[in-house]
């Protein structure tokens, strides 16, 4: 069986995911560095094929409380992303947030324009 479009709207959007997380997994960061962080990161990934939209939300109050020496590495505890992809006509809204501990990436919603 052919991958449908939407197949192929969903992959990239696991595309897009996989290369921000572990792409800027490591990153140090403060929270006086958190906005252009979100921004670097939002453009990187909205130069891939595909993408509609990228929101970053580095939380910079949670960061604060668990910085002891000035700055701390980004992981997943500390983001919540949106991703939009549009790929022929076929709209996929995905997020990532931490759920159970895990940064748990999903599929919002899928829908045909």
């Amino acid at each position: 069986m052919e991958p449908t479009t939407r197949d192929a709207a969903c992959f990239e959007a696991g595309i897009k995911f996989g290369a921000l997380y572990h792409q800027f997994a490591g990153t140090p960061v403060s929270p006086d560095s958190a906005d252009s962080l979100e921004r670097a990161i939002e453009e990187s990934i909205e130069n891939q094929p595909f993408c509609e939209s990228v929101e970053v939300d580095i939380l910079t109050e949670k960061l604060a409380d668990e910085i002891d020496h000035g700055y701390t590495e980004l992981t997943g505890k500390y983001l919540e992303v949106e991703i939009i992809i549009d790929h022929e006509d076929t709209e996929v809204v995905t997020r990532m947030e931490m759920e159970d501990g895990y940064p748990l990436m999903k599929i919002e919603s899928v829908r045909e324009k």
